[in-house]
């Protein structure tokens, strides 16, 4: 019988650290303190030290640090923030949550991130931020759309939901724009045993105030100096991605040594557009996403030999059925499209 290898096993990571986990767990459960504490507050120090970051706010999950951070970092109802249309619909959903119109910008068809040379045209004179996401493992290219921003007055707000520990001209992911944001889903490169996220940047007034939205807007017990939310990431996750942070980097070059021998054994294939590692890149590789013409039937024969195979993302967001009001049909973005299909 065929040994079925899945897109991906976040088990794997427990089976490999149980031990530790299992008494990280244990300490958490036997200490009474599950919401913050001394887990949760460890888990952002060392988070910002892997991120070379002076802050960093631990969340309820990715989608909550976009959120927060676009608050945060003065994204208000009226404005316009300019995004990728080929990244999950989060993204989106934060800008909305934070009051503001999503715009798109056509991607550059070899990393997947945000094109610098399509982003102006999609400014508008509301435009408040830029949000840059980070596919699959791998920055955009930041020091033209940091200077766009510069020149606009913009904030950068970096969806690095996929990049934990990427590198950007030996910068890392997180700490190019305003504000960094960065999810722990259990199958990300530093993934929890459930949700949660993180938000970076070196700037206190920002973290502050996500801290208070995290929070309830909470400035101490019972005194709310405005209305948050519920976003705040539970100890026992913290205690978990604490032991898991420790093995990140180890794990990320690992990933990074797999490529390698996936692009050295798949570069013959004819018609097979393998991943681009852009010039100004360190890339982490949360996955190996390729491109061919024959798709669907290269999926089935994966399938009929136990390998199983992802779509990243087959609609692109302007085709979604939730942003049918921006009334963008086929055509809008010929670029995220052509990778969609």
């Amino acid at each position: 019988m065929t040994t079925r290898i899945g897109i991906a096993d976040p088990a794997w990571e427990y089976r490999t650290l149980k031990a530790d986990i299992d008494a990280a767990v244990e300490g958490v459960l036997a200490s009474g303190q599950y919401v913050g504490g001394p887990e949760v507050q460890g888990l952002e120090k060392e988070f910002a030290e892997f991120a070379h970051a002076a802050h960093a706010v631990a969340v309820g999950s990715g989608t909550d640090a976009l959120r927060f951070a676009l608050t945060a970092a003065g994204v208000t109802a009226g404005d316009d923030v300019v995004t990728s249309p080929m990244t999950f619909i989060a993204t989106t959903e934060a800008i909305s949550q934070a009051g503001a119109r999503p715009v798109f910008a056509d991607i550059d068809p070899r990393s997947f991130n945000l094109d610098p040379a399509r982003l102006e045209k999609a400014l508008t004179p509301r435009t408040r931020a830029i949000v840059p996401v980070y596919l699959y493992g791998q920055t955009a290219d930041m020091d033209p759309i940091r200077d766009l921003a510069r020149r606009r007055g913009l904030v950068v707000v970096e969806d690095a939901c996929q990049a934990h520990g990427a590198l950007y001209r030996g910068k890392p992911a997180g700490t190019l724009g305003e504000v960094g944001c960065f999810s722990f889903y259990p199958t990300k490169n530093l993934g929890a045993c459930g949700e949660g996220g993180m938000v970076t940047t070196d700037r206190a007034d920002i973290a502050d105030r996500v801290r208070r939205l995290r929070d309830h807007g909470q400035v101490e017990k019972y005194r709310h100096v405005e209305e948050g939310y519920n976003g705040r990431l539970d100890a026992i996750q913290a205690a978990i991605l604490r032991i898991k942070l420790r093995r990140l980097a180890a794990w990320n070059e690992r990933r990074r040594e797999l490529a390698a021998r996936y692009r050295a054994g798949l570069e013959p294939v004819a018609g097979l557009v393998l991943p681009a590692e852009m010039p100004w890149a360190r890339h982490v590789y949360h996955l190996f996403a390729v491109r061919f013409p024959g798709r669907d039937k290269v999926r089935e024969a994966l399938r009929e030999r136990g390998i199983d195979t992802g779509m990243h993302y087959p609609v692109p967001l302007h085709l979604q059925e939730a942003y049918a009001s921006m009334r963008l049909g086929e055509g809008s973005f010929p670029e995220a499209e052509r990778a969609a299909r």
